[in-house]
C-alpha cells in the first residue's frame, strides 16, 4: 500500500482482493460526507484461497446448497 499527501488530498495507492471492494465506495462517500471518490483498475488474477476454491467447485458440482 502506499499514500500520497497533498496539501488539499490523501491518495491510498493498494492492491485488494475484488470480494473486498463491495460496498467500499459507498461506506468511504458515507465517511467523507460525499467529498472522496475512488478508482478500481485490474492487476492481476491470482488463485483463490483453498477453503474458497473447495466451495466454488462443491457449488459448481451442486454437492453444497447456496
Amino acid at each position: 500500500m502506499t499514500v500520497f499527501f497533498t496539501s488539499d488530498a490523501v491518495s491510498v495507492n493498494a492492491d485488494v482482493p475484488l470480494a473486498e471492494m463491495f460496498g467500499y465506495v459507498t461506506d468511504l462517500r458515507t465517511i467523507t460526507s460525499g467529498r472522496a471518490n475512488s478508482t478500481m483498475e485490474f492487476s492481476h488474477y491470482a488463485p483463490a484461497p483453498n477453503g474458497v476454491a473447495k466451495e466454488v467447485i462443491e457449488k459448481a458440482k451442486g454437492t453444497v446448497s447456496a
